[in-house]
């Protein structure tokens, strides 16, 4: 009836995903029509976070956002005003809708670092701006490493190039600190102590030294630093020192620098997790220094992938307008929401904006997060498609559309193609999208700047039209007319200041990569279990938890422990626990299971505290930063565990 969704299906037409879909993604039309979705403007009437709401027109919302708004400006300074967005949306019109607006109020501006921003900024810091290596050249590899990922959670269609490898002969080693899923696809599995990954790194390459496995004319050509690095950081770290430090056997250390520096193109799939500790750039830089050791960049089959780093493909400064921003402004870093809403000053935060986000589940420290949302005096808007635990604590809810019912223009982090999409059918109800919100708000304040006449398929195709590197030779008829398109990825030179691979970066504090202990690490040993905030393959992050049918798969909260920690404190399977620090206490269900080694506590997903939980996981999760880039630290953390007082 052109007004509803039948089914989803992949793309068998993509040139990566070949038609495959996440576990979440299939069925997304039971997402787009759930009974939760959110179709109207809503009005508090109750206490903030009991759900008390009357149905509203946008006229009626929107001028009271505006009178709230200008108020509160003309009182506290235009500072006042947070907006708060991620990625619920992934598209680069509906996911950076906000940012003219804010620029134009002069909000205070959002250092949006929640994910895997210290593992970026470690890149750029020894690579620049150079793409990461093409995904798909990993099928050639002989010896593939998934380290710090749980692909069949987060990076499905990455799996095709591990099977393919295996399926070639050769080998996939996986390297984290629990043993997940993935696990059953790779050949041997090597378990390494939480935020170690950089010392592992650097073991390697002191093996890879000594056993004369390094490539110097490479190094030579190629390199600023490694001189210094051989020479200063690698004789710290002999196989004995970094046994200790990760966990590992000495013979494993060695067999996985040999097994490295022996195979003829490996190649390094690094997922986000070795980043989200205190010393996650750190973590990334040194293992960065692997191909470069042994030339794999240069190897059909070698190279090492975060992120394929496709930011540059679009120019998007015609469409978020930085330079409508009045002056300085203040940056708030989203992993410390908890500070700014109860301590920030100067002024105080009394205002909040949040899309395509859900902060009271998803933000560490969720105590001081729900305390900051809880502020009668704080005024809140959420713009949604459900009531989220965020939207629970809001004066105005906002109905958003799913991503079937907007217009967008994607990039990627996982590949290299990017694909232009329309609405499949009208936003349902009263949902308008992200910049159709914008825009009626913009209004609603009296705003009249060119940037808000344009509809969200105006902006792509201004930005379209503003030619990149990445954009040469690409077929745009293709593009505009939803085809998945390959960019050109930017080859042939290192894209850093120097032209070459920064080993050492005089730029920065810590010039040359090195290992340096984790929050957990100096918090000392009175909490003995590492927490491990982890993916889970049947939610992303707190989406999706309209679907009941994933819900069910995802099952109760649970805590993984060992056998062994476990039976240290009286504990059994399917008991009720609390897991406990000094940021709170939240209740689980315990899983014994020898998946996970002693001392580590491990915690799939993000729940909701509408299912039943006072507190998810993030009740036990800091607001601590990692070493650059702003990062989060969701796995550095430490908790004990004790029965239930219910159980």
């Amino acid at each position: 009836d052109g007004r509803s969704v039948r089914s989803v299906r992949g793309d068998p037409e993509h040139g990566y995903t070949r038609g495959t879909l996440c576990p979440k993604v299939n069925g997304f039309e039971r997402t787009v029509h759930a009974p939760g979705r959110l179709l109207h403007p809503l009005i508090r009437t109750g206490p903030k976070g009991q759900g008390a709401f009357r149905r509203a027109s946008w006229d009626e919302a929107a001028a009271l956002i505006a009178e709230r708004w200008h108020a509160l400006i003309e009182t506290h300074g235009r500072e006042c005003l947070l907006p708060y967005t991620y990625a619920g949306t992934m598209g680069l019109i509906q996911r950076n809708a906000q940012d003219p607006l804010m620029h134009r109020l002069g909000a205070s501006l959002l250092d949006r670092t929640i994910c895997t921003s210290a593992q970026n900024a470690g890149w750029e810091q020894v690579m620049g701006h150079t793409p990461g290596s093409d995904p798909e050249d990993a099928v050639h590899s002989d010896l593939l490493f998934l380290w710090g990922i749980n692909a069949l959670a987060t990076n499905i269609h990455f799996l095709t190039q591990v099977k393919a490898v295996r399926r070639n002969g050769g080998r996939v080693f996986l390297i984290d600190t629990h043993r997940q899923a993935t696990a059953a696809h790779a050949d041997r599995v090597f378990l390494v102590r939480p935020g170690s990954d950089g010392a592992l790194a650097l073991g390697m390459l002191h093996l890879l030294v000594r056993e004369k496995l390094v490539d110097r004319a490479y190094l030579a050509r190629e390199t600023v630093g490694w001189d210094e690095l051989e020479r200063q950081v690698l004789p710290e770290h002999p196989p004995d020192r970094t046994a200790a430090l990760t966990g590992l056997s000495v013979e494993d250390v060695v067999f996985l620098a040999r097994s490295y520096g022996t195979a003829r193109a490996p190649f390094i799939r690094l997922g986000g997790a070795p980043s989200r500790y205190g010393n996650g750039g750190l973590n990334t830089r040194a293992t960065i220094c692997l191909p470069t050791a042994v030339g794999a960049w240069a190897k059909k089959g070698g190279g090492f992938l975060s992120s394929t780093n496709t930011g540059g493909a679009f120019d998007l400064r015609s469409f978020v307008r930085p330079d409508l921003l009045p002056g300085r402004t203040r940056i708030v870093n989203m992993n410390r929401l908890g500070h700014a809403l109860n301590e920030l000053e100067g002024p105080r935060v009394m205002s909040l904006f949040v899309a395509s986000s859900n902060p009271a589940a998803v933000a560490p420290d969720q105590n001081a997060v729900l305390k900051g949302l809880s502020r009668e005096d704080l005024f809140t808007v959420v713009h949604e498609r459900f009531m989220t635990d965020t939207a629970l604590h809001a004066d105005v809810v906002l109905p958003a559309p799913t991503m079937l019912e907007t217009a967008d223009l994607y990039r990627a982090y996982g590949h290299f193609y990017a694909q232009r999409v329309r609405p499949v059918i009208p936003p349902l109800g009263e949902s308008r999208s992200n910049w159709e919100t914008i825009g009626t708000l913009a209004r609603a304040l009296g705003l009249t700047d060119d940037v808000f006449q344009l509809s969200a398929d105006e902006h792509i195709d201004l930005i379209l039209s503003r030619r990149t590197p990445w954009l040469e030779g690409v077929d745009l008829d293709a593009l505009n007319a939803g085809e998945a398109v390959r960019l050109n990825v930017p080859r042939g030179r290192w894209l850093t200041p120097s032209g070459k691979i920064e080993i050492k970066n005089e730029r920065l504090p810590e010039p040359l990569p090195r290992h340096r202990p984790t929050h957990a690490d100096l918090d000392g040993e009175a909490l003995p279990l590492r927490l491990q905030t982890a993916p889970a393959l049947y939610r992303l992050n707190s989406s999706f938890t309209e679907r009941a049918e994933l819900s069910k798969k995802l099952g109760a909260q649970t805590l993984r422990l060992s056998p062994a920690d476990a039976a240290a404190r009286g504990l059994t399977s399917g008991q009720r626990v609390t897991g406990f620090n000094s940021l709170g206490e939240v209740s689980f269900v315990l899983e014994v299971t020898d998946a996970v080694p002693p001392g580590i506590a491990v915690a799939e997903g993000v729940h909701s505290i509408q299912q039943g939980n006072a507190r998810n996981v993030n009740g036990l999760t800091s607001q601590r930063l990692a070493d650059t880039g702003g990062g989060s630290t969701f796995y550095d953390n430490r908790i004990d565990v004790r029965p239930s007082s219910a159980a």
